[in-house]
């Protein structure tokens, strides 16, 4: 259900836009900035980020602000209630353990993918990730599992929105090919990436299940080109990702039959 003309509350809008606008490569800014990062005039964005420090989400020194770790308080609440990451955590401690390689778990937000649980075991991208990072899902191996499950029409909605960038040399671009893409992750139920989201980085996806079958997120394993060829990758990492994939399904089943 989508909010009609006068449900929508502007000011709840602004004031989380205010929110967003700080991120790692802006962690403290000016309300210049945060303005102009947010197409408020320079007066709204000041007395939003007031209102916020007011509520102890936002700190000053006077002249520049930052999040203080109570912003964590939004997203609680979902995370409390999600098991996912809990569930998965073990498993990708196992699975990391064995392949010697990074691995994850996403979800679908949207035409992105947004990271839920995390092992990392080098840094292998340019893009620092943690819990909440979100990627294009058209360019990475977990979006297009997570896109493979849509129905048709819920698949050609999220398409339409997409407006796919280079961002790599090899970044699929097109709709044919990323329905082409998409219709192999969901018939192979696995899905490789080949350099498409960053150079040097391969990476392939496996489906996490629920209890009713469908496809509530999905697990990769990250490698650099240099590592594994794409032989490799299948011969080698992709079993151990099944596996795992086999793994968290299972337990979250058991984990939603105890409730």
């Amino acid at each position: 259900m989508t909010a009609g003309a006068g449900d929508h509350v502007q000011s709840l809008a602004r004031g989380l836009a205010v929110i967003r606008a700080f991120d790692a490569e802006r962690p403290r800014q000016s309300v210049s900035e945060i303005a102009a990062s947010t197409g408020l005039s320079r007066p709204a964005a000041r007395r939003f980020l007031l209102t916020l420090v007011d509520l102890g989400y936002v700190r000053s020194d006077g002249t520049r602000f930052w999040l203080t770790p109570r912003v964590l308080d939004l997203g609680y609440s979902y995370l409390s209630s999600l098991s996912l990451p809990e569930i998965a955590g073990p498993h990708l401690e196992a699975l990391t353990a064995t392949v010697h390689e990074s691995a994850s778990v996403s979800i679908l937000d949207g035409t992105d993918i947004v990271y839920v649980a995390r092992v990392p075991v080098r840094r292998i991208m340019a893009v620092s990730i943690t819990i909440g990072t979100r990627f294009p899902a058209y360019a990475t191996s977990m979006g297009r599992i997570l896109l493979a499950d849509l129905a048709p029409a819920d698949l050609d909605d999220n398409l339409e929105r997409v407006s796919p960038v280079a961002l790599t040399e090899r970044t699929k671009l097109t709709t044919a090919e990323l329905r082409e893409e998409i219709e192999r992750a969901r018939r192979d139920g696995y899905c490789i990436v080949d350099e498409e989201l960053e150079a040097g980085l391969r990476s392939l996806a496996a489906p996490v299940h629920g209890r009713d079958g469908s496809v509530i997120a999905a697990v990769n394993i990250s490698t650099q080109s240099a590592r594994y060829s794409l032989d490799a990758v299948r011969g080698d990492l992709l079993p151990e990702l099944l596996k795992a994939a086999s793994a968290m399904t299972a337990d979250l089943t058991r984990a939603s039959s105890a409730l």
